[in-house]
């Protein structure tokens, strides 16, 4: 279903993960500005990226080299790009559809079901999916690729740890969304720059290496040994796994954080979500799948997940790098935990409005970082796995049902683009749409465009 939508929508899209690639990053340096009552269409990226790189680009990406080997790298590459454009998608839509609380705005699948779709039991299938799945289940994967890195690199009791970590959550989440926000922005600026400059030390340290790398990698995806032995198929299934894993593309994650993004136009929050899938994928997880493969540590049987990468960036810049990964880790995982918990708060609020079914949530997450601190790598990924494809599923039906309006909704702002107009967005610039909360003939989005020119 991946594959088939990413390739339609790609395709309709004319290729927009291509095209527009410069127009990705102008808007999103354009939504750099917030006031105090919102979240800015940065934040907003900053905080779909803080769940997205955590242990997946780490520990995701060994896994799928240990078990697919060096060939799953470049199906991880392809479902990005192909994904990306249902990114654009799914985020385009949480944006029309999204609706108005006391804390700026909310939105995601479940909404657009609900709304566009008129099907509210599909969007509280989608709410308990997700609930389970990124507030429970997702950061007991968070929990336990922090665990075993700090015990494998200074013996630390992984209980302990795993108590540690829950306490400072807690001091996070109960400061709400837009404390999440700036947590979030700080994170992914300053840890994405520290990781990728230790990725380009090893690349630039092996530069030789790197035609052999490469040739390795697409020799792996497509070779008649692969084919013959039938690890193709391993090769291409971990790639998309934990390819999906890793940048949310079609899952219905993302979304739900593109929803609270003030901004003009909804296909400006569905460009930057979509850059947001590419720069996850293409830079952050390809840096970690070249520190392995240029080690000799992935030839190791039985070595895998954070063990083989910590293994592998020691062989590069000395026994140090291992309690150097660690602390990365930790602080990737510890953003992945709050921008997670939001998806499912967001969900929760949809649900009911009752704050008791929120506390039970807040509880849950407490335990399942806890649970997921002493499990069994195993299971807290093949649990994560299960899920994740649960929720593909359900989300692709309503965003193939409902892709016309972000069709259209791309149109109406090429059409503004190309009339020399910074694009802005209203109830009636698509014909036939119901159900909208927001975008209405009002100041706030001629305010909101004085801002982004600003």
């Amino acid at each position: 279903m991946l594959v088939s939508c990413g390739i339609y929508f790609t395709f309709k899209l004319k290729f927009v993960q291509v095209r527009m690639l410069k127009e990705m990053v102008r808007v999103l340096m354009e939504g750099r500005t917030s006031s105090k009552d919102s979240v800015s269409p940065f934040q907003a990226f900053c905080i779909g990226m803080a769940a997205r790189v955590g242990t997946g680009n780490i520990t995701g990406i060994a896994i799928a080299i240990a078990l697919g080997g060096p060939g799953a790298i470049f199906w991880m590459w392809i479902i990005a790009i192909i994904s990306s454009a249902t990114s654009f998608i799914e985020s385009t839509l949480a944006q029309v559809y999204k609706v108005k609380d006391k804390t700026g705005f909310r939105g995601g699948p479940s909404y657009y079901m609900e709304k566009g779709l008129n099907k509210r039991w599909m969007g509280v299938l989608f709410s308990i999916l997700i609930t389970l799945s990124f507030g429970l289940v997702f950061n007991s994967v968070q929990s336990n690729t922090v665990t075993i890195a700090f015990e494998n690199s200074f013996g630390t009791d992984r209980l302990t740890v795993g108590i540690l970590m829950t306490l400072a959550f807690a001091v996070i989440i109960f400061g709400g969304v837009k404390r999440i926000a700036k947590i979030a922005e700080y994170k992914v600026m300053i840890l994405g720059v520290l990781y990728l400059g230790m990725a380009l030390f090893v690349v630039a340290k092996n530069i030789t290496k790197m035609p052999e790398i490469l040739s390795l990698i697409i020799n792996n995806a497509f070779g008649f040994e692969q084919i013959a032995g039938g690890s193709i198929g391993a090769a291409f299934m971990n790639g998309v796994k934990r390819g999906l894993f890793s940048n949310e593309a079609g899952m219905g994650s993302a979304p739900n954080v593109a929803a609270t993004a003030k901004t003009s136009h909804p296909v400006k929050q569905g460009l930057i979500q979509a850059f947001g899938v590419l720069t996850d994928t293409l830079i952050i997880c390809t840096s970690t799948a070249f520190i392995i493969l240029l080690s000799d540590a992935y030839k190791q049987p039985g070595l895998t997940g954070i063990a083989l990468t910590q293994t592998s960036l020691s062989e590069h810049i000395g026994s140090w790098a291992s309690g150097c990964l660690a602390i990365f880790v930790f602080l990737f995982a510890f953003g992945s935990l709050i921008g997670n918990y939001y998806y499912g708060e967001t969900n929760i609020r949809f649900l009911h409005k009752s704050k008791v079914w929120l506390i039970l949530y807040r509880i849950g997450a407490f335990a399942m970082i806890v649970f997921g601190s002493v499990a069994k790598v195993e299971l807290v990924w093949d649990l994560a796995d299960l899920f994740m494809g649960l929720m593909v599923i359900v989300n692709l039906i309503a965003v193939l049902l409902l892709s016309k309006v972000a069709f259209a909704a791309l149109s109406d702002y090429m059409k503004q683009k190309k009339a020399g107009q910074d694009p802005v967005f209203y109830k009636d610039s698509i014909k036939g749409l119901e159900n909208l909360e927001c975008w209405e003939h009002s100041q706030d989005a001629t305010t909101l465009k004085k801002e982004n020119i600003m």
